[in-house]
Protein backbone atom coordinates (compact mmCIF):
# COMPACT_ATOMS: atom_id res chain seq x y z
CA UNK A 1 0.00 0.00 0.00
CA UNK A 2 1.57 3.35 -0.85
CA UNK A 3 2.42 5.95 1.88
CA UNK A 4 0.34 9.06 2.05
CA UNK A 5 1.75 11.79 -0.22
CA UNK A 6 4.71 9.10 -1.86
CA UNK A 7 4.71 5.66 -2.98
CA UNK A 8 5.75 2.27 -1.39
CA UNK A 9 9.39 2.64 -2.60
CA UNK A 10 10.03 6.08 -1.38
CA UNK A 11 12.30 6.57 1.64
CA UNK A 12 9.97 9.25 3.93
CA UNK A 13 11.50 12.45 3.90
CA UNK A 14 12.07 12.81 7.56
CA UNK A 15 11.90 10.40 9.99
CA UNK A 16 12.13 10.28 13.65
CA UNK A 17 12.86 7.56 15.94
CA UNK A 18 12.58 7.08 19.48
CA UNK A 19 12.86 11.36 20.51
CA UNK A 20 12.99 12.41 23.95
CA UNK A 21 13.52 15.47 25.40
CA UNK A 22 13.57 16.37 29.11
CA UNK A 23 13.88 19.66 31.47
CA UNK A 24 13.99 20.13 34.53
CA UNK A 25 10.56 18.89 36.38
CA UNK A 26 9.21 17.74 32.95
CA UNK A 27 9.62 15.44 29.83
CA UNK A 28 8.80 17.47 26.99
CA UNK A 29 8.87 14.30 24.33
CA UNK A 30 8.88 10.55 25.23
CA UNK A 31 9.90 8.09 22.78
CA UNK A 32 8.20 9.80 19.45
CA UNK A 33 8.21 7.93 16.17
CA UNK A 34 7.41 10.26 13.15
CA UNK A 35 7.05 9.61 9.66
CA UNK A 36 6.35 12.40 6.83
CA UNK A 37 6.65 11.18 3.43
CA UNK A 38 7.79 13.55 -0.04
CA UNK A 39 4.68 15.67 -1.07
CA UNK A 40 2.86 14.78 2.26
CA UNK A 41 0.62 17.23 4.04
CA UNK A 42 1.07 15.68 7.70
CA UNK A 43 -0.60 17.37 10.74
CA UNK A 44 1.30 17.75 14.42
CA UNK A 45 -1.93 17.65 16.75
CA UNK A 46 -1.72 18.10 21.16
CA UNK A 47 -3.29 20.31 23.66
CA UNK A 48 -1.14 23.21 25.16
CA UNK A 49 1.92 21.65 26.29
CA UNK A 50 1.47 18.31 24.65
CA UNK A 51 5.24 18.69 23.39
CA UNK A 52 4.56 20.06 19.52
CA UNK A 53 6.90 22.75 19.77
CA UNK A 54 9.44 21.18 21.64
CA UNK A 55 9.25 18.34 19.05
CA UNK A 56 9.46 21.16 15.87
CA UNK A 57 12.27 22.41 17.47
CA UNK A 58 14.35 19.19 17.55
CA UNK A 59 13.13 18.51 13.78
CA UNK A 60 14.71 22.65 12.96
CA UNK A 61 17.99 22.08 15.26
CA UNK A 62 16.70 24.77 17.86
CA UNK A 63 16.94 22.16 20.57
CA UNK A 64 18.75 18.49 20.77
CA UNK A 65 17.14 15.22 21.93
CA UNK A 66 18.24 13.76 24.77
CA UNK A 67 17.86 10.14 23.05
CA UNK A 68 16.50 9.46 19.76
CA UNK A 69 17.30 9.61 16.22
CA UNK A 70 16.05 11.81 13.24
CA UNK A 71 16.56 10.77 9.95
CA UNK A 72 16.40 12.51 6.21
CA UNK A 73 15.67 10.91 2.76
CA UNK A 74 16.93 7.84 4.37
CA UNK A 75 20.24 8.90 6.25
CA UNK A 76 20.76 9.64 10.07
CA UNK A 77 21.81 13.18 10.83
CA UNK A 78 23.99 13.51 13.61
CA UNK A 79 25.54 17.33 14.21
CA UNK A 80 21.75 19.48 13.65
CA UNK A 81 21.45 23.57 14.06
CA UNK A 82 18.93 25.32 12.17
CA UNK A 83 21.81 26.40 9.46
CA UNK A 84 22.29 23.18 9.31
CA UNK A 85 18.24 22.42 8.66
CA UNK A 86 18.28 25.00 6.11
CA UNK A 87 20.97 23.81 4.01
CA UNK A 88 18.86 20.21 4.06
CA UNK A 89 15.80 21.84 3.14
CA UNK A 90 14.17 22.27 5.95
CA UNK A 91 11.71 25.67 6.84
CA UNK A 92 9.80 26.53 9.62
CA UNK A 93 7.65 29.56 10.28
CA UNK A 94 7.08 29.97 14.41
CA UNK A 95 4.18 30.52 16.31
CA UNK A 96 6.56 32.88 18.06
CA UNK A 97 8.10 34.85 15.93
CA UNK A 98 12.18 35.12 15.36
CA UNK A 99 12.32 38.66 14.09
CA UNK A 100 14.52 41.50 14.88
CA UNK A 101 11.94 44.17 15.70
CA UNK A 102 15.06 47.47 14.72
CA UNK A 103 15.50 45.64 11.75
CA UNK A 104 13.60 45.80 8.33
CA UNK A 105 11.48 42.87 6.55
CA UNK A 106 14.56 42.71 3.93
CA UNK A 107 17.52 42.82 6.56
CA UNK A 108 15.33 40.18 8.79
CA UNK A 109 14.91 38.00 5.33
CA UNK A 110 18.11 38.38 5.04
CA UNK A 111 19.52 36.70 8.26
CA UNK A 112 17.38 33.87 7.30
CA UNK A 113 19.22 33.01 3.98
CA UNK A 114 22.60 31.85 3.81
CA UNK A 115 25.21 33.91 2.00
CA UNK A 116 22.87 36.90 0.84
CA UNK A 117 24.63 39.97 -0.40
CA UNK A 118 23.18 41.64 -2.65
CA UNK A 119 20.19 43.56 -0.67
CA UNK A 120 18.62 45.14 -4.02
CA UNK A 121 17.78 41.93 -5.48
CA UNK A 122 16.40 40.45 -1.99
CA UNK A 123 14.39 43.17 -1.75
CA UNK A 124 12.84 42.51 -5.56
CA UNK A 125 12.40 39.04 -4.74
CA UNK A 126 10.82 39.60 -1.64
CA UNK A 127 8.13 41.86 -3.53
CA UNK A 128 7.84 39.21 -6.46
CA UNK A 129 7.16 36.43 -3.90
CA UNK A 130 4.79 38.14 -1.90
CA UNK A 131 2.84 39.25 -4.33
CA UNK A 132 3.13 35.21 -5.79
CA UNK A 133 1.51 33.91 -2.61
CA UNK A 134 -0.69 36.99 -2.06
CA UNK A 135 1.04 38.43 0.84
CA UNK A 136 1.15 42.08 0.60
CA UNK A 137 4.23 42.91 2.43
CA UNK A 138 6.41 46.56 2.48
CA UNK A 139 10.43 45.04 2.69
CA UNK A 140 10.64 48.64 3.92
CA UNK A 141 9.62 48.83 7.29
CA UNK A 142 10.41 48.38 10.25
CA UNK A 143 9.65 44.80 12.29
CA UNK A 144 8.68 46.68 15.32
CA UNK A 145 6.17 48.75 13.47
CA UNK A 146 4.26 45.88 11.85
CA UNK A 147 1.17 44.08 13.69
CA UNK A 148 1.22 40.55 14.29
CA UNK A 149 -0.75 39.48 11.10
CA UNK A 150 2.25 41.58 8.98
CA UNK A 151 4.83 39.84 10.98
CA UNK A 152 3.23 36.59 10.28
CA UNK A 153 3.70 37.07 7.15
CA UNK A 154 7.06 38.23 6.95
CA UNK A 155 7.65 34.37 8.71
CA UNK A 156 6.08 32.57 5.86
CA UNK A 157 7.42 34.58 2.96
CA UNK A 158 10.90 33.91 4.67
CA UNK A 159 10.36 30.29 4.35
CA UNK A 160 8.72 30.21 1.14
CA UNK A 161 12.08 31.92 -0.59
CA UNK A 162 14.18 28.93 0.71
CA UNK A 163 12.33 26.34 -1.63
CA UNK A 164 11.86 24.43 1.54
CA UNK A 165 11.64 20.15 1.27
CA UNK A 166 10.18 20.06 4.36
CA UNK A 167 8.03 23.22 5.99
CA UNK A 168 7.06 23.26 9.04
CA UNK A 169 4.41 25.65 9.93
CA UNK A 170 3.83 26.36 13.47
CA UNK A 171 -0.02 27.97 13.94
CA UNK A 172 0.44 29.69 10.48
CA UNK A 173 -3.31 30.87 10.17
CA UNK A 174 -3.76 32.66 13.76
CA UNK A 175 -4.31 35.53 12.17
CA UNK A 176 -5.31 35.72 8.81
CA UNK A 177 -9.07 36.19 7.02
CA UNK A 178 -10.80 33.19 5.67
CA UNK A 179 -9.94 34.28 2.12
CA UNK A 180 -6.36 34.57 3.32
CA UNK A 181 -6.55 31.07 4.47
CA UNK A 182 -8.17 29.77 1.66
CA UNK A 183 -5.35 31.17 -0.41
CA UNK A 184 -2.25 29.90 1.89
CA UNK A 185 -4.35 26.52 1.53
CA UNK A 186 -3.71 26.54 -2.12
CA UNK A 187 0.14 27.65 -1.90
CA UNK A 188 0.41 24.92 0.42
CA UNK A 189 -1.17 22.17 -2.06
CA UNK A 190 0.90 23.42 -4.99
CA UNK A 191 4.16 22.98 -2.81
CA UNK A 192 2.94 19.75 -2.18
CA UNK A 193 2.37 18.55 -5.35
CA UNK A 194 5.85 20.22 -6.35
CA UNK A 195 6.91 17.57 -4.16
CA UNK A 196 7.48 19.56 -0.82
CA UNK A 197 6.24 17.81 2.55
CA UNK A 198 4.16 19.79 4.80
CA UNK A 199 4.27 19.61 8.67
CA UNK A 200 1.35 21.60 9.86
CA UNK A 201 0.46 22.29 13.34
CA UNK A 202 -2.88 24.12 14.30
CA UNK A 203 -6.10 24.13 16.57
CA UNK A 204 -8.04 24.87 14.30
CA UNK A 205 -9.50 21.52 13.59
CA UNK A 206 -11.47 22.76 10.35
CA UNK A 207 -8.56 23.36 8.53
CA UNK A 208 -6.88 20.24 9.43
CA UNK A 209 -9.46 18.36 8.38
CA UNK A 210 -9.77 20.41 5.30
CA UNK A 211 -5.82 20.22 4.54
CA UNK A 212 -4.08 17.32 5.53
CA UNK A 213 -4.06 14.07 4.44
CA UNK A 214 -2.12 12.01 8.06
CA UNK A 215 -1.96 13.68 11.62
CA UNK A 216 -0.23 12.16 14.60
CA UNK A 217 -1.78 13.12 18.12
CA UNK A 218 0.81 14.14 21.06
CA UNK A 219 -0.85 13.83 24.35
CA UNK A 220 1.59 14.34 27.02
CA UNK A 221 4.47 14.50 25.37
CA UNK A 222 3.68 10.91 23.43
CA UNK A 223 2.24 9.47 19.76
CA UNK A 224 -1.19 8.41 21.31
CA UNK A 225 -2.77 8.12 17.76
CA UNK A 226 -2.40 8.32 14.06
CA UNK A 227 -5.15 9.13 12.18
CA UNK A 228 -7.12 10.29 8.17
CA UNK A 229 -8.51 13.61 9.44
CA UNK A 230 -10.28 13.80 6.20
CA UNK A 231 -12.30 10.51 7.97
CA UNK A 232 -12.53 12.32 11.31
CA UNK A 233 -14.79 15.26 12.83
CA UNK A 234 -13.69 18.03 15.00
CA UNK A 235 -14.96 16.06 18.07
CA UNK A 236 -12.97 13.19 17.66
CA UNK A 237 -9.96 14.59 16.66
CA UNK A 238 -10.34 17.42 20.04
CA UNK A 239 -10.98 13.66 21.80
CA UNK A 240 -7.70 12.27 20.59
CA UNK A 241 -5.82 15.39 21.61
CA UNK A 242 -7.16 15.36 25.11
CA UNK A 243 -8.37 11.91 26.08
CA UNK A 244 -11.81 12.85 26.53
CA UNK A 245 -15.14 14.75 25.77
CA UNK A 246 -14.64 18.26 24.79
CA UNK A 247 -17.98 20.01 25.06
CA UNK A 248 -18.11 23.19 23.04
CA UNK A 249 -19.18 26.42 24.27
CA UNK A 250 -22.33 27.39 24.60
CA UNK A 251 -23.73 30.12 22.22
CA UNK A 252 -24.84 33.02 24.63
CA UNK A 253 -28.08 34.27 24.04
CA UNK A 254 -28.10 37.45 22.36
CA UNK A 255 -27.70 40.20 25.07
CA UNK A 256 -28.64 44.16 24.74
CA UNK A 257 -26.57 45.57 27.19
CA UNK A 258 -27.98 49.03 28.97
CA UNK A 259 -26.09 51.77 28.19
CA UNK A 260 -22.68 52.54 27.14
CA UNK A 261 -19.83 51.54 28.96
CA UNK A 262 -17.17 53.10 26.12
CA UNK A 263 -17.75 55.84 23.70
CA UNK A 264 -15.51 56.66 20.78
CA UNK A 265 -16.77 59.72 18.94
CA UNK A 266 -15.21 61.14 15.62
CA UNK A 267 -11.98 59.94 17.01
CA UNK A 268 -9.17 60.98 14.19
CA UNK A 269 -5.31 60.23 14.92
CA UNK A 270 -2.26 60.41 12.96
CA UNK A 271 0.26 57.10 13.43
CA UNK A 272 3.02 57.97 15.53
CA UNK A 273 5.44 56.47 12.80
CA UNK A 274 5.75 56.58 9.02
CA UNK A 275 4.56 52.95 8.11
CA UNK A 276 1.66 53.32 10.63
CA UNK A 277 -2.32 53.44 10.11
CA UNK A 278 -3.99 57.03 10.60
CA UNK A 279 -7.32 56.15 12.59
CA UNK A 280 -9.99 58.08 10.37
CA UNK A 281 -13.27 59.33 12.50
CA UNK A 282 -13.83 56.51 14.45
CA UNK A 283 -17.66 56.26 16.41
CA UNK A 284 -18.02 53.11 18.92
CA UNK A 285 -20.22 52.52 21.37
CA UNK A 286 -19.35 49.18 23.57
CA UNK A 287 -22.51 48.63 25.65
CA UNK A 288 -22.69 47.23 29.25
CA UNK A 289 -23.25 43.65 29.29
CA UNK A 290 -22.51 43.18 25.87
CA UNK A 291 -19.01 41.29 23.80
CA UNK A 292 -18.29 43.40 20.97
CA UNK A 293 -16.06 41.91 18.44
CA UNK A 294 -13.77 44.03 15.61
CA UNK A 295 -12.51 42.01 13.02
CA UNK A 296 -10.10 43.18 10.21
CA UNK A 297 -6.83 41.76 8.61
CA UNK A 298 -3.95 42.92 10.38
CA UNK A 299 -2.32 45.98 10.04
CA UNK A 300 -5.74 48.39 9.24
CA UNK A 301 -5.40 50.17 12.56
CA UNK A 302 -5.96 47.57 14.92
CA UNK A 303 -3.00 47.96 16.34
CA UNK A 304 -3.34 51.72 17.06
CA UNK A 305 -6.86 51.51 17.85
CA UNK A 306 -5.77 49.31 20.81
CA UNK A 307 -3.21 51.75 21.50
CA UNK A 308 -5.38 54.92 21.86
CA UNK A 309 -8.23 53.15 24.01
CA UNK A 310 -5.83 51.85 26.16
CA UNK A 311 -4.01 54.88 26.92
CA UNK A 312 -0.64 54.48 25.31
CA UNK A 313 -1.15 57.25 23.12
CA UNK A 314 -3.48 59.92 24.00
CA UNK A 315 -6.53 61.33 22.10
CA UNK A 316 -6.74 64.55 20.24
CA UNK A 317 -9.23 65.62 22.98
CA UNK A 318 -10.45 63.59 26.29
CA UNK A 319 -14.01 63.99 24.70
CA UNK A 320 -13.05 61.60 21.94
CA UNK A 321 -12.77 58.55 24.63
CA UNK A 322 -15.40 57.89 27.23
CA UNK A 323 -15.66 55.50 30.24
CA UNK A 324 -19.62 55.93 31.85
CA UNK A 325 -20.02 59.07 29.48
CA UNK A 326 -16.67 60.70 31.52
CA UNK A 327 -13.81 62.35 29.19
CA UNK A 328 -11.03 59.69 29.29
CA UNK A 329 -9.04 60.47 26.19
CA UNK A 330 -6.80 62.66 28.19
CA UNK A 331 -6.19 59.61 30.57
CA UNK A 332 -2.93 57.28 30.53
CA UNK A 333 -2.96 53.82 31.02
CA UNK A 334 -2.93 53.39 34.61
CA UNK A 335 -5.83 56.35 34.66
CA UNK A 336 -8.20 54.37 32.59
CA UNK A 337 -6.85 51.32 34.51
CA UNK A 338 -8.42 53.30 37.65
CA UNK A 339 -11.61 53.78 36.12
CA UNK A 340 -12.06 50.21 35.53
CA UNK A 341 -10.41 49.22 32.11
CA UNK A 342 -8.76 45.78 31.82
CA UNK A 343 -6.41 45.35 28.78
CA UNK A 344 -4.89 41.91 27.49
CA UNK A 345 -2.55 43.16 24.14
CA UNK A 346 -1.85 41.00 21.45
CA UNK A 347 1.66 40.02 21.99
CA UNK A 348 1.76 38.07 25.20
CA UNK A 349 5.47 38.18 26.05
CA UNK A 350 6.74 41.47 25.76
CA UNK A 351 3.66 43.67 26.12
CA UNK A 352 1.13 41.34 28.27
CA UNK A 353 3.98 39.84 30.22
CA UNK A 354 7.61 39.46 30.93
CA UNK A 355 9.51 36.55 30.40
CA UNK A 356 11.95 36.71 32.56
CA UNK A 357 9.72 37.83 35.69
CA UNK A 358 7.68 34.80 38.12
CA UNK A 359 3.75 34.36 37.53
CA UNK A 360 3.42 35.93 40.90
CA UNK A 361 5.49 39.19 39.80
CA UNK A 362 3.62 39.66 36.68
CA UNK A 363 0.40 39.14 38.22
CA UNK A 364 1.40 42.44 39.77
CA UNK A 365 2.11 43.82 36.75
CA UNK A 366 -0.88 45.32 36.04
CA UNK A 367 -3.46 44.46 39.50
CA UNK A 368 -1.32 46.71 41.64
CA UNK A 369 -4.65 48.48 42.28
CA UNK A 370 -6.99 45.23 43.34
CA UNK A 371 -5.79 45.50 46.94
CA UNK A 372 -2.03 44.13 46.26
CA UNK A 373 -0.15 47.27 47.03
CA UNK A 374 -0.99 49.16 50.46
CA UNK A 375 1.15 52.27 51.63
CA UNK A 376 3.55 51.98 49.10
CA UNK A 377 4.51 48.68 49.68
CA UNK A 378 3.69 45.53 47.89
CA UNK A 379 1.75 43.00 49.84
CA UNK A 380 3.32 39.51 49.27
CA UNK A 381 0.77 37.28 50.38
CA UNK A 382 -2.17 39.02 49.04
CA UNK A 383 -0.19 38.60 45.29
CA UNK A 384 0.47 35.16 45.62
CA UNK A 385 -3.01 34.71 46.64
CA UNK A 386 -4.49 36.33 43.77
CA UNK A 387 -1.50 34.22 41.24
CA UNK A 388 -2.55 31.69 43.13
CA UNK A 389 -6.51 31.82 42.05
CA UNK A 390 -5.23 32.72 38.28
CA UNK A 391 -3.71 29.34 38.11
CA UNK A 392 -6.49 27.36 39.70
CA UNK A 393 -9.43 28.90 38.08
CA UNK A 394 -8.13 29.63 34.37
CA UNK A 395 -6.55 25.60 34.54
CA UNK A 396 -3.18 26.81 34.32
CA UNK A 397 -0.20 24.30 33.20
CA UNK A 398 3.14 25.37 35.25
CA UNK A 399 5.30 24.61 37.91
CA UNK A 400 3.83 26.85 40.21
CA UNK A 401 3.60 30.52 40.48
CA UNK A 402 7.30 31.16 41.17
CA UNK A 403 8.06 29.98 37.66
CA UNK A 404 8.86 32.23 35.03
CA UNK A 405 6.58 33.63 32.52
CA UNK A 406 8.72 32.22 29.49
CA UNK A 407 8.46 28.31 30.58
CA UNK A 408 4.24 28.57 29.76
CA UNK A 409 3.47 26.95 26.99
CA UNK A 410 1.88 29.70 24.91
CA UNK A 411 -1.57 28.87 25.61
CA UNK A 412 -1.24 28.63 29.00
CA UNK A 413 0.09 32.31 29.29
CA UNK A 414 -2.31 33.42 27.53
CA UNK A 415 -5.05 31.70 30.04
CA UNK A 416 -3.15 33.28 32.18
CA UNK A 417 -2.85 37.24 31.35
CA UNK A 418 -6.96 36.47 30.37
CA UNK A 419 -7.44 35.11 34.00
CA UNK A 420 -5.23 38.07 35.58
CA UNK A 421 -7.39 40.64 33.69
CA UNK A 422 -10.67 39.25 34.81
CA UNK A 423 -10.04 38.70 38.52
CA UNK A 424 -9.56 42.30 38.46
CA UNK A 425 -13.50 42.15 37.85
CA UNK A 426 -13.18 45.05 35.24
CA UNK A 427 -16.44 47.33 34.00
CA UNK A 428 -14.71 47.34 30.77
CA UNK A 429 -12.66 44.68 29.03
CA UNK A 430 -10.63 44.90 25.86
CA UNK A 431 -8.70 42.18 24.77
CA UNK A 432 -6.56 41.42 21.49
CA UNK A 433 -6.73 37.97 19.71
CA UNK A 434 -7.66 36.27 23.35
CA UNK A 435 -7.28 32.75 21.80
CA UNK A 436 -4.27 33.50 19.20
CA UNK A 437 -2.47 29.59 19.13
CA UNK A 438 -4.36 27.97 22.21
CA UNK A 439 -5.74 24.76 22.25
CA UNK A 440 -9.48 23.85 21.95
CA UNK A 441 -9.65 23.32 25.79
CA UNK A 442 -7.84 26.51 26.67
CA UNK A 443 -10.03 28.54 23.82
CA UNK A 444 -13.23 27.18 25.46
CA UNK A 445 -12.18 27.88 28.68
CA UNK A 446 -11.03 32.11 27.39
CA UNK A 447 -14.29 31.97 25.89
CA UNK A 448 -16.95 30.81 28.90
CA UNK A 449 -14.47 33.44 31.14
CA UNK A 450 -15.77 36.41 28.94
CA UNK A 451 -18.98 35.41 28.46
CA UNK A 452 -19.74 35.12 32.25
CA UNK A 453 -17.83 38.81 32.66
CA UNK A 454 -20.08 40.07 30.09
CA UNK A 455 -23.43 38.44 32.10
CA UNK A 456 -22.25 40.61 35.34
CA UNK A 457 -22.82 43.63 33.23
CA UNK A 458 -19.00 44.19 31.85
CA UNK A 459 -18.52 45.34 28.56
CA UNK A 460 -16.00 43.69 26.74
CA UNK A 461 -14.76 44.14 23.15
CA UNK A 462 -12.47 41.55 21.40
CA UNK A 463 -10.07 42.36 18.27
CA UNK A 464 -9.52 39.29 16.26
CA UNK A 465 -8.96 37.91 12.71
CA UNK A 466 -10.33 34.60 14.00
CA UNK A 467 -13.92 34.94 12.33
CA UNK A 468 -15.23 32.07 13.77
CA UNK A 469 -14.26 33.16 17.25
CA UNK A 470 -15.96 36.15 17.00
CA UNK A 471 -19.19 34.48 15.63
CA UNK A 472 -19.08 32.33 18.58
CA UNK A 473 -19.22 34.57 21.54
CA UNK A 474 -19.96 37.99 19.67
CA UNK A 475 -23.42 40.10 20.14
CA UNK A 476 -22.41 42.49 17.40
CA UNK A 477 -19.28 42.87 15.16
CA UNK A 478 -17.63 45.49 13.44
CA UNK A 479 -14.84 45.52 10.31
CA UNK A 480 -11.60 47.79 10.62
CA UNK A 481 -10.22 48.57 7.55
CA UNK A 482 -7.70 50.85 6.73
CA UNK A 483 -7.81 52.93 9.95
CA UNK A 484 -12.00 53.18 9.62
CA UNK A 485 -14.66 51.37 11.61
CA UNK A 486 -17.90 49.84 9.87
CA UNK A 487 -21.06 49.71 11.26
CA UNK A 488 -21.49 46.94 14.00
CA UNK A 489 -23.70 44.26 12.81
CA UNK A 490 -25.90 41.93 14.65
CA UNK A 491 -24.60 38.33 14.61
CA UNK A 492 -27.87 37.28 13.65
CA UNK A 493 -28.16 39.49 10.89
CA UNK A 494 -24.58 38.68 9.52
CA UNK A 495 -22.48 35.28 8.19
CA UNK A 496 -18.68 34.65 8.34
CA UNK A 497 -18.60 35.56 4.42
CA UNK A 498 -19.70 39.32 4.60
CA UNK A 499 -17.68 39.90 7.34
CA UNK A 500 -15.00 38.54 5.49
CA UNK A 501 -15.40 40.83 2.39
CA UNK A 502 -15.52 43.51 4.80
CA UNK A 503 -12.37 42.90 6.23
CA UNK A 504 -11.42 43.30 2.50
CA UNK A 505 -12.30 47.00 2.70
CA UNK A 506 -16.07 46.63 0.87
CA UNK A 507 -17.64 48.74 3.15
CA UNK A 508 -14.84 51.82 2.67
CA UNK A 509 -15.55 51.61 -1.71
CA UNK A 510 -19.55 51.01 -0.75
CA UNK A 511 -19.51 54.33 1.40
CA UNK A 512 -17.26 56.17 -1.14
CA UNK A 513 -19.79 55.12 -4.07
CA UNK A 514 -22.41 56.98 -1.79
CA UNK A 515 -20.31 59.92 -1.07
CA UNK A 516 -19.90 60.19 -5.20
CA UNK A 517 -23.21 59.85 -5.68
CA UNK A 518 -24.23 62.43 -3.23
CA UNK A 519 -21.82 65.12 -4.81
Amino acid sequence: MSSPGGSAAEAPRLELRGITKRYPGTVANKNVDLTVMPSELHALLGENGAGKSTLVKIIYGVVGADEGEIRWQGEPIAAHDPASARRLGIGMVFQHFTLFETLTVTENIALGLDDQRDMRALRRKIVETAKRYGMALDPDRYVHDLAVGERQRVEIVRCLMQEPKLLIMDEPTSVLTPQEVERLFEVLRRLAAEGCSILYISHKLGEIMALCQRATVLRQGAVTAQCDPRRETSASLARMMVGSEVLAVKRPAEHKGEGEALTVTNLTMEPDDPFGTRLDNISLALRKGEILGIAGVAGNGQMEFLRALAGERLAPSADAIRFDGKPAGSLGPAGRRARGLAFVPEERLGRGAVAELSLADNALLTAYLDGNVGAGMVKTATVRNFAGAIVKDYNVVCAGIDAEARSLSGGNMQKFIIGREILQKPRVLIAAHPTWGVDVGAALTIHEALIRLRDTGAAVLVVSEDLDELFEICDRIAVMSHGRLSEPKRVADTNIDEIGLLMGGEFESKEQAGAHAAS
